[in-house]
C-alpha cells in the first residue's frame, strides 16, 4: 500500500509539474509575440533590385 501511494504521489507531482511548465512555455510564447519583431533580412536580397 506505502509502493502505490508513493507512486500515486509521484504521477501527480509530474503531472503538476508538467502543466506549469507548459503553461510557462505559453506565457513565454505570449510576451515574445508582444515585443518588437526582428526579422532577418537576406542583404543579397537586396542588391540585386
Amino acid at each position: 500500500m506505502l509502493k502505490f501511494a508513493r507512486r500515486l504521489v509521484g504521477v501527480l507531482t509530474l503531472a503538476v509539474l508538467s502543466f506549469r511548465a507548459v503553461g510557462s512555455f505559453l506565457s513565454w510564447m505570449e510576451k515574445q509575440e508582444d515585443g518588437p519583431q526582428n526579422v532577418w533580412v537576406d542583404e543579397d536580397e537586396f542588391e540585386d533590385a
